[in-house]
């Protein structure tokens, strides 16, 4: 998706030459004496354009003004969340037809997070996954203008939001991939190529490697798959050498039938998306790899399939895990929790600041929580609290959940030192206490993103979700330079 920003009044509006223009209309909207803003008001008046966001009005060659085709959006409070409510609606009722650039113009001077939820949704509806069609249709919008009173009051915004949607994208890109285009050897090529961006580097382990390191229950999972695991490292390094680094560990089951443990086969198809939080940390780091903020940053992805072929592990299986501690596998479809124990062990030689680890993890979170929040577990109050900050400001929400030593009761067995599943009360919270038992040396947190990583029925596909998240958790980690007129961005 190509954006662009510029100066863009509503008198200017009524002379922009374009294929097609969304108006986003404000409550207590002030007309002014241009053809724009006659026509809106006279709208409004008229009833035919309706207060509530997401309501629109059409028009085609409307005298007075030069756009081919109109549409007058309501956009509300003009909040971030009711801008992107209204841009989905309105690049919404242009698809299908022949416009394939939009210019979008704001009536107001855009609120804080606007400009980045209007482009956020312009993406996102005009999305098309076209890697495995042999004639790939293109997207529907090629090109989005975003008219504002003011650019440069909003080009730090903007700037960050086209680097957000770029890594969103490539984290759709690489979950929607059918699991055969999108092994664990290819997604560690995507990875590398990750590295063609200043300060970001990437380092590949096999099986030997991984071996030598211990990482007994990583190396569990992938042994039923005639895939070969990969154990990816990503280094983004633009802080000062002595500043300790985020560190973000992705699940990458790149498919998951549940192993011995086989899942039903209704809907199966859907466990390509089981590698979501790997393709997260991808599309972070593809977000940074365009901003350049003064950061340090891992990225840990222990990717391999989960199969169940002869060599598979077997349900009573015990395996000694990186760190050490042996754990009885009750559920081979519990693996997730298996390959990231050895990632979080790994993640303690960084003496990483803060550990996050994001996965699609339990069903039981998707239960709880549906789709519209993450879960997130965290045993570092502050660094909870700044999730949840971010995610309120990036639109893409979590919600905390208890981490009660009670919890951890079902875990307990008398043949290892702990058991990879509890009972089926409280699931996500047992499958976090699990991961916990690996954490006990940084700051850590975990999102369970099992309910917001993918939609299903009709509207199947990867969201990105929580790119935009984990982007701005991580620049609001950034301490900003001294002097005027200095930012973190390009």
């Amino acid at each position: 998706m190509n954006f662009e920003l510029k100066s863009l009044g509503l008198q200017g509006a009524s002379t922009e030459k374009c294929e097609a223009m969304l108006l986003l209309v404000n409550d207590g909207f002030k007309p002014g004496t241009d053809s724009m803003s006659q026509l809106t008001a006279q709208a409004i008046k008229a009833g035919d354009l309706q207060t509530k966001v997401g309501k629109l009005l059409s028009a085609y060659r409307v005298h007075g003004v030069s756009c081919a085709r109109l549409v007058l959006v309501s956009a509300g409070d003009g909040s971030a969340k009711s801008v992107r409510q209204a841009v989905a609606a309105g690049v919404g009722s242009l698809k299908g037809g022949p416009a394939k650039n939009v210019t979008i113009v704001f009536s107001d001077a855009p609120q804080r997070g606007a400009v980045r939820a209007a482009m956020v949704a312009a993406a996102e509806a005009s999305y098309a996954y076209i890697s495995t069609k042999s004639k790939p249709e293109a997207r529907t919008l090629q090109r989005v203008v975003l008219g504002v009173a003011s650019a440069p009051a909003v080009k730090t915004e903007f700037e960050r939001a086209q680097a957000l949607v770029a890594g969103i994208e490539l984290a759709k890109e690489w979950a929607n991939r059918p699991s055969n285009h999108a092994t664990p050897t290819l997604l560690a090529q995507a990875a590398k190529s990750l590295a063609k961006f200043p300060k970001i580097k990437c380092e590949v382990l096999g099986l030997a490697q991984v071996k030598k390191l211990g990482m007994g229950s990583f190396m569990a999972v992938s042994q039923g798959s005639a895939e070969p695991l990969r154990f990816i490292v990503l280094k983004y390094e633009a802080g000062p050498k002595s500043q300790a680094p985020v560190v973000l560990v992705g699940k990458g089951i790149t498919f998951d039938t549940g192993g011995i443990s086989l899942k039903p086969a209704p809907e199966m198809d859907e466990m390509k998306f089981d590698m979501s939080g790997a393709a997260s940390v991808l599309g972070v780091f593809r977000s940074l790899g365009e901003l350049q903020p003064a950061l340090n940053v891992i990225g840990l992805i222990p990717a391999c399939e989960n199969m169940p072929d002869g060599r598979a592990i077997k349900p009573g299986d015990v395996v000694t895990s990186m760190s050490g501690q042996t754990i009885e596998i009750l559920n081979t479809d519990a693996e997730g929790r298996l390959v990231l124990c050895d990632a979080l062990t790994y993640a303690e030689r960084f003496k990483p600041r803060t550990v996050i680890d994001i996965a699609t993890l339990t069903g039981a979170c998707m239960i709880a929580l549906g789709g519209v929040r993450s879960g997130m577990f965290s045993s570092d109050d502050a660094l909870a609290a700044a999730l949840l900050d971010a995610g309120e400001s990036a639109l893409d929400l979590c919600w905390r959940m208890p981490l009660d030593d009670d919890y951890a009761e079902g875990l307990k067995t008398h043949f290892a030192d702990v058991a990879n599943v509890a009972g089926r009360a409280g699931g996500a919270i047992t499958a976090a206490k699990f991961l916990q038992r690996f954490a006990g040396k940084f700051s850590w947190a975990h999102l369970d993103i099992a309910g917001t990583a993918w939609k299903g029925a009709a509207a199947k596909g990867a969201t990105g979700r929580p790119v935009a998240l984990l982007l701005e958790y991580l620049l609001a980690q950034v301490t900003p330079p001294e002097g005027p007129g200095k930012r973190v961005g390009k």
